[in-house]
């Protein structure tokens, strides 16, 4: 199953987290919405077209866009890394 993770602008209490799942949740392909209040991340699974995400989104009065999708950090070594009590390990 797809996901997408989006940012949405305008959520400030559990009534916002509401009216989004609300928007969200009947569009054809939606699999579970998953809202996190505090950063404004929503995350949709299933295979829904972003397009329409962000338009449902946008009805209703929370303006979004879609998150570029986020690669872990890599560990830069230190010059003498490597021992068993290494940093990077």
């Amino acid at each position: 199953m797809n996901g997408t993770e989006l940012q949405v602008e305008g959520m400030s209490c559990g009534s916002c987290v509401k009216h989004v799942n609300a928007a969200l949740q009947p569009l054809a392909g939606v699999g579970e919405v998953t809202v996190d209040l505090a950063s404004g991340r929503v995350k949709v699974t299933g295979n829904t077209d972003s397009d329409a995400l962000l338009s449902a989104l946008k009805e209703a009065g929370y303006p979004a866009s879609v998150r570029a999708a986020q690669t872990p950090d890599l560990v830069q070594k230190k010059s003498g890394c490597g021992g068993s009590s290494c940093c990077c390990r």
